[in-house]
């Protein structure tokens, strides 16, 4: 070919070429890698990611589609990812493997070495298309492309697939920013504006002194202090693996993001990464810390994602999440997923994992079924990527190494736990006395319970399902809250909002809620009912009352509801609660009761549970490196997304004109990020349903828009037909 090989072209003619954009790339890949020291590896990947872009049939097509996307030419499917990957394997032999697998994954996903499950196309197939390399090589690429040595520095961790997501993600993010540098430059002007971690110090310690200031002294407040400055000692910390174990209302959010600050100012980290269990409450924490920091933090969460199917453009591939903010505040679901998965839109953000602090809030609710390739993962991190954790909660599980007979848990070795005394904490901080049912198999009737709770001014209800939600409210005096995943974030902000200003003002308040506010959301109530579940989701509901410690005792009432808890984990956690509460012991929240909590749900599981869809066995060590990554991808659902769907609903002022937006502008990066409050998951049969019957529509691939106003409820949140029953929440979410 005469003319200078084209990586892309816009409507206009300008034109990007390919020996740019390869180096773009390579340079862009060098310094995301240098920071888990694989600089070369990162280079010399994006060197050679879109080899097959030199191919005359892909040059053909591309000048078509710039000419007319209708052109018989345009349409043509030309693959131009797998003829770098057959170079890598020419070149070095099986080391090759590790660039073909980043080679040919970077638009379709991470492959799998043999045939996957759904039908893909296998590695060891596609690295037969001898053609494909061949037609790249006759269209003359420069030698000092094609003739590089192989890396000087060796793969690192326990196994090279998970260092392999990671270089793949360095490799699909530089590939995205060398992309979107040129169709939008703009925008790679406005990426340079965040602060670093040590510029946010000054507005936390400026936010805590006022809030200190302004907090009564009392007995929690003197508490809450001294757990900060327990943080903030323990951050002068070496990096590793701490756990905070603070009673609920003890300060434990505001408290681990000091440990998280000082920690990164200290140890040169370059982002905080906080995780959530549950989609229903990122809000609130979201809200806080960007009181408190402004536009340095980025909300994710895991029910919008852009699609990367054969429907992707430009601009849905540039729309991605890359983490690139100083404090990053996410999902349990999109962190962990991530972790295990084979998309590029999923793997983009993994490399800005390296060289971060890790926050994870409520620990406890790790799903047991995927708890062996979780704690690996985050034992990879900790050991190879400069990456520091915190496991955070009132109820800390049983991570620790244990073995019983026929168990054997290998946990996690050396976690620091901050705080001195956590036994007594727990004691200085005891406000509720518990009352527990009398039988655990004698159940209460919704009518009577709720004419129980009219008796209360003020009271909050916990129940297990969003049916049971919805009922229980059905039955409560008029003015009754309610509170469930089935209302989108900004409608629960809104009500959270309005639920704490009225018993600040000592204003009666019922409230009927799914276990959506038992992590993260401050509520204060004289009163709480909870039904029957796991121990620690007990004690969770438990620090929902008497929270501020005002009054001498609060009451919690733990009641057998008259539906059973959902099949599988949170059925086998209320199993062993009921057991363990028929046991005379002084306090059936001591912090002791936890450890042999979880150490029971573990156990129960038994060890091949803890790893229930064999993800570490699709990616074991493998010397001819035959790695299963779409498998195991498809495999690690948190949230199984086959039963569940997102729509984006129409809820409040600012609802309808985000998304008449979304319509007009496409999935922008910064638009998706504020649709994340308004979304809700549905069941997914009746999303299949609401979309035949026109109520709901895709506008653009995987994301769904309510279609009229009726479809959601000023109280209830998304209810087309009240006569539906919802599946109910899983736990993690």
């Amino acid at each position: 070919m005469n003319e200078e090989p084209i990586a892309h072209i816009t409507e206009d003619g300008r034109i990007h070429t390919l020996r740019d954009h390869l180096y773009g790339t390579a340079e862009r890949a060098a310094v995301f890698a240098a920071v888990f020291d694989f600089r070369q590896w990162g280079w010399l990947a994006g060197l050679w990611h879109d080899l097959g872009k030199y191919a005359q049939a892909f040059q053909i097509k591309l000048k078509a589609a710039a000419g007319d996307e209708s052109h018989l030419a345009a349409k043509a499917r030309v693959d131009h990812s797998t003829a770098g990957g057959i170079h890598a394997v020419d070149r070095f032999g099986i080391g090759g493997r590790l660039f073909a697998y980043i080679a040919a994954g970077h638009h379709a996903g991470l492959p799998d070495w043999e045939a996957d499950q759904s039908g893909g196309a296998a590695l060891s197939r596609r690295l037969l298309k001898r053609e494909l390399l061949d037609a790249t090589k006759g269209a003359g690429i420069p030698g000092e492309i094609l003739e590089q040595p192989f890396p000087a520095e060796k793969p690192i961790g326990r196994n090279p697939a998970f260092w392999l997501r990671m270089l793949f993600s360095c490799v699909v993010d530089a590939d995205f920013l060398d992309t979107e540098d040129f169709f939008e430059p703009d925008k790679a002007l406005r990426r340079a504006g965040y602060p670093n971690l040590r510029g946010l110090l000054d507005p936390f310690q400026g936010y805590m002194a006022h809030k200190q200031a302004g907090s009564p002294d009392t007995l929690v407040n003197r508490l809450r202090s001294s757990v900060l400055r327990r943080c903030i000692e323990m951050a002068r910390e070496p990096a590793g693996m701490f756990s905070l174990t603070v009673p609920t209302g003890g300060g434990k959010t505001l408290s681990s993001m000091a440990f998280a600050l000082h920690h990164a100012a200290r140890t040169g980290k370059r982002r905080i990464i906080y995780v959530i269990p549950y989609t229903s409450i990122i809000e609130q924490t979201g809200e806080q810390f960007q009181k408190i920091f402004g536009d340095a933090v980025v909300e994710h969460h895991s029910n919008l994602e852009v699609s990367d199917s054969d429907q992707e453009t430009a601009r849905s591939r540039l729309a991605c999440e890359n983490w690139d903010a100083p404090v990053i505040v996410t999902t349990s679901v999109q962190f962990f997923e991530s972790l295990y998965a084979s998309r590029p839109s999923r793997c983009r953000k993994l490399h800005n994992i390296a060289g971060s602090v890790v926050v994870l809030d409520e620990a406890q609710l790790l799903p047991p079924e995927f708890l062996k390739p979780i704690l690996d993962a985050l034992d990879e991190l900790r050991r190879y990527y400069g990456v520091t954790v915190l496991f955070c909660t009132a109820t800390q599980p049983a991570f620790s190494p244990y073995q019983a007979p026929g168990f054997d848990f290998k946990g996690l070795e050396g976690i620091r736990e901050v705080m001195e005394d956590p036994d007594q904490l727990f004691e200085s901080l005891k406000r509720v006395e518990v009352k527990l049912p009398e039988n655990p198999t004698d159940a209460r009737t919704w009518a009577d319970l709720a004419t129980e709770l009219a008796t209360y001014q003020s009271v909050l209800c916990i129940v297990n399902r969003r049916d049971d939600c919805r009922l229980l409210w059905s039955l409560m005096p008029e003015g009754t809250y309610h509170l469930s995943g089935l209302m989108c974030g900004a409608h629960r902000s809104l009500r959270i909002a309005e639920i704490k200003a009225r018993l600040a003002a000592g204003q009666p308040t019922r409230v009927v809620s799914t276990q959506l506010v038992e992590a993260g959301v401050d509520l204060d109530f004289p009163v709480v009912y909870r039904a029957m579940a796991g121990l620690d989701s007990i004690a969770q509901a438990a620090g929902r009352c008497n929270r501020e410690g005002l009054l001498a005792k609060g009451a919690l009432t733990v009641f057998v509801p008259p539906s059973r808890p959902p099949v599988g984990v949170l059925r086998q956690a209320a199993a062993i609660t009921v057991q363990m509460l028929n046991e005379v012991v002084p306090d059936p929240l001591a912090p002791a009761r936890f450890t042999e909590f979880f150490r029971q749900l573990y156990w129960l599981q038994g060890p091949e549970r803890l790893d229930a869809r064999n993800i570490l066995r699709d990616l074991q060590q493998d010397d001819q490196l035959r790695f299963s990554f779409r498998t195991a991808a498809a495999n690690f659902k948190l949230i199984d997304d086959t039963h569940q769907a997102p729509v984006i609903v129409s809820y409040g002022e600012d609802g309808p004109r985000l998304i008449d937006q979304l319509c007009r502008l496409g999935p922008e990066r910064w638009l998706l990020r504020k649709l994340q409050r308004y979304v809700v998951n549905l069941p997914r049969h009746l999303h299949e349903q609401l979309r035949l019957d026109g109520a709901i529509r895709e506008i653009h691939p995987g994301i769904f828009i309510q279609g009229h106003g009726a479809l959601y409820d000023a109280n209830l949140g998304f209810c087309p037909d009240r006569s539906i029953v919802y599946e109910p929440d899983e736990l993690i979410a």
